[in-house]
């Protein structure tokens, strides 16, 4: 769990689709007409040596309009500090990446332009280290009427209504429904904004067969994992739940709210409604590889399964290859919005601000970093990114759906991304490295449920009290482990 929330914050930044390099005719980014040659610096939270996939994907069709700007990357923590990283001799730790973000940010020579996710671009406004971007907004008369309005929200939501930053892309999810099950079953196909218990009575509705022939009616991933344990965050982030409270003092887990997930979840587990993890794999057929092997959702295994923007491009690889895949048929598929609460509406999708562009307050070249973020959130840059298979691009009129096909691309754009709620988590994580065994220690109790050993009531008050006794011994010894 650890090594995959950290490699997500890297990845978001780092594993993203090269970027074609065009010169742009009649570009409208302004250019200075003098021969000064500035140097801009652009901070990222993690980089090496090879830094060509960042500068392919936001720096250098700027440098080629630009021709005065050369742009530095500047990475707050060099990925070549984790070689050895957990060697016990060396006793090494993780890098704080918001303290070192921020020392690159003040001193002698400062940075101009920060790139990170929401968490960090929030503390870094509470803190007073960005600017404000509405008046500079205001003066160039920067359009935002075509910037994903949810995208739009999401931003203002980090600084009280105002906007710091600006994305020029951005990631999301939906809920793909194969077409055809639907059908064959009678049952009405799932549309936009319904509620998570709206989805899990279709999918009941859906759910059918036995052993090697069971079809679930859903899955919270396309690809048949383990435990739901940390599938089903995408079922309650909306709610934004916390395992324990903003100082890592106290478990926050013995709740009704939190009951009332377990409970939900197990059930639908323990029904077969959605994969409890103790299903046998697929199996290669006649010694042959089996592309689709694992995915759910393409091996028919199940109805509807969440999944990722540029999980498209594998359905459309996959229906166009259908006649070399053996016992593969075309998969008829849409998607509509992820499930949402009552209680919150318009948040939900998953939907990642991962490259959040702010001018730092103490930047030695203002100007230069404004034209940047201004011209990597243009049209222009739009169009070209467009063609990217990973992301999606902020302004709207650049979002097609995919080779033609015809599939209700808002789907992955229409909710509110859910805004972060403890800036700090990451910080706490580096400090205390055992805090993720609180959080992981979850599971054991959550699977006692689904082993029908305890009641989702009682294991919530282990695993609360549990939790308590590492969370004291956690502030006594920030550097303990347990077993």
């Amino acid at each position: 769990m650890k090594n995959r929330l950290w490699g997500k914050r890297v990845l978001a930044i780092m594993a993203t689709a090269t970027l074609a390099l065009p010169l742009i005719a009649g570009c409208t980014a302004s250019e200075n007409t003098d021969n000064e040659q500035r140097v801009l610096r652009v901070a990222t939270l993690w980089g090496g040596q090879d830094d060509s996939y960042f500068r392919q994907q936001f720096t250098d069709a700027f440098e080629l309009t630009h021709k005065n700007v050369t742009v530095e990357i500047v990475p707050a923590v060099d990925q070549g500090s984790m070689y050895g990283f957990g060697n016990s001799e060396q006793a090494n730790e993780m890098p704080d990446t918001m303290e070192s973000l921020k020392k690159i940010m003040t001193g002698d020579n400062p940075v101009d332009v920060v790139v990170a996710d929401t968490a960090t671009i929030k503390s870094l406004i509470q803190e007073n280290m960005v600017k404000q971007l509405d008046p500079l907004m205001q003066e160039d008369k920067f359009d935002t009427s075509d910037i994903v309005p949810s995208v739009l929200e999401g931003i203002k939501d980090l600084g009280d209504q105002n906007i710091y930053a600006l994305t020029p892309t951005f990631s999301s999810s939906a809920l793909f429904y194969n077409k055809g099950m639907f059908e064959k079953a009678g049952v009405e196909p799932p549309t936009d904004n319904m509620t998570w218990d709206d989805i899990f009575n279709l999918a009941t509705r859906l759910t059918k067969g036995e052993g090697k022939d069971h079809v679930f009616g859903m899955s919270f991933s396309t690809y048949n994992g383990g435990s739901p344990y940390y599938s089903m965050q995408q079922y309650y982030n909306s709610l934004q739940l916390k395992v324990f409270d903003d100082k890592a003092e106290k478990m926050t887990v013995d709740s009704p709210q939190w009951e009332k997930v377990w409970s939900t979840v197990s059930k639908l587990a323990i029904d077969k409604v959605i994969p409890k993890g103790d299903e046998p794999q697929d199996q290669q057929t006649e010694g042959r590889y089996n592309p689709v092997q694992g995915d759910l959702f393409l091996s028919g295994k199940t109805a509807m399964a969440i999944g990722d923007y540029n999980y498209i491009n594998q359905l459309i690889d996959a229906n166009k290859n259908a006649d070399k895949m053996k016992d593969f048929t075309k998969i008829d598929w849409d998607v509509v919005t992820p499930p949402v609460h009552p209680e919150a509406p318009e948040v939900g999708g998953n939907i990642y601000l991962s490259s959040l562009m702010a001018i730092n307050s103490s930047a030695q070249n203002p100007d230069d970093a404004w034209e940047l973020i201004k011209y990597m959130n243009s049209e222009d840059w739009a169009k070209i990114k467009a063609r990217s298979s990973y992301e999606l691009v902020s302004r709207k009129s650049f979002i097609k759906p995919k080779d033609g096909l015809d599939y209700n691309i808002q789907a992955f754009y229409t909710l509110k991304p859910v805004p972060p709620t403890n800036t700090n988590l990451d910080k706490m994580y580096q400090k205390m490295p055992g805090l993720w065994q609180v959080s992981d220690k979850g599971m054991e109790y959550f699977n006692q449920v689904l082993e029908n050993k305890k009641t989702p009531k009682e294991a919530l008050g282990e695993w609360a009290a549990k939790g308590n006794e590492m969370l004291a011994k956690l502030k006594k010894d920030p550097k303990a482990t347990f077993q």
